[in-house]
C-alpha cells in the first residue's frame, strides 16, 4: 500500500513538472487578467473604461520590467530554478507585455471616443511617450519567434535592444500621466540597478567574478 502511495505521488510530481513545461499553461496565466478586464468591459455604454487604463498599463510595464530583469537575475543567481524557468519563457513574457500595452491603448481609444480628441492631446509628453513605446514594442513582438531569430541572425539581438528605450519611454509615460514618480520608481529602480550591475560585470568581469586561487 505504501509503495502504491509513493508511486501515485511520483506520478503527480511528473505530471506537475510536465504541466509546468507546457507553454499553454503559461499563456493561460498571462491571459487571465485580460480575460477578466474584457469581461468587465463588455457593456461599453455603461462602463467607465478609464478605470481599466491604469491596471492594463501597469501590468504591461511590470511584464516588460520582468522580461528585462531576467538576464541579470540569472547571472546573479545561476542556480535558482525559478529564474531559469522564467528565462526560458522570456519571449512569451515580452509578447504579453506588448499585448497588455495594446489592450491599454484599446481602452484609451474607446474612452476618448474620437480621433479629434486623441489628436488634441497627442502632443502632451505623457501621451506621445506612450504611443512611442507601443510603436517600438511592435517589431519586438513580431520578431519574438524562432523563425525571426533564424532569419535575422545577429540582427535579432540588436533589434531586441529596443526594449531599453521602450522601458525609458514607459517610465516617462507612467510618471507624466500619473504626475507622480514614487510608484513608477518603485518598479523601475530595481531594473535600473540590475542593468547597472550587468554593465559593470561586462566592464570589470574579474572584479564581479573574482577568480579562484
Amino acid at each position: 500500500m505504501r509503495w502504491k502511495r509513493n508511486k501515485d505521488r511520483h506520478g503527480i510530481v511528473i505530471l506537475a513538472k510536465h504541466q509546468a513545461r507546457s507553454p499553454w499553461l503559461l499563456w493561460a496565466l498571462l491571459s487571465a487578467p485580460a480575460a477578466v478586464w474584457l469581461i468587465e468591459a463588455r457593456d461599453l455604454a455603461g462602463f467607465d473604461l478609464e478605470a481599466l487604463l491604469q491596471p492594463t498599463g501597469e501590468l504591461s510595464a511590470r511584464l516588460l520590467i520582468l522580461a528585462l530583469m531576467l538576464t541579470p537575475l540569472a547571472r546573479l543567481f545561476p542556480r535558482v530554478s525559478v529564474i531559469a524557468w522564467l528565462v526560458r519563457r522570456r519571449r512569451a513574457i515580452g509578447v504579453a507585455a506588448f499585448g497588455y500595452a495594446v489592450l491599454h491603448t484599446l481602452f484609451y481609444v474607446l474612452a476618448m471616443g474620437s480621433i479629434a480628441d486623441m489628436a488634441a492631446e497627442f502632443s502632451a509628453p505623457g501621451i506621445w511617450t506612450g504611443w512611442a513605446a507601443l510603436l517600438l514594442m511592435l517589431p519586438l513582438a513580431l520578431t519574438s519567434n524562432d523563425a525571426a531569430m533564424r532569419w535575422l541572425r545577429a540582427g535579432w539581438k540588436r533589434l531586441q535592444r529596443l526594449a531599453y528605450p521602450v522601458a525609458i519611454l514607459t517610465l516617462a509615460h507612467w510618471v507624466l500621466v500619473h504626475d507622480s514618480w514614487q510608484v513608477a520608481a518603485l518598479h523601475f529602480v530595481p531594473l535600473a540597478l540590475l542593468q547597472a550591475w550587468r554593465m559593470l560585470a561586462g566592464l570589470y568581469p574579474d572584479a564581479i567574478y573574482p577568480k579562484e586561487n
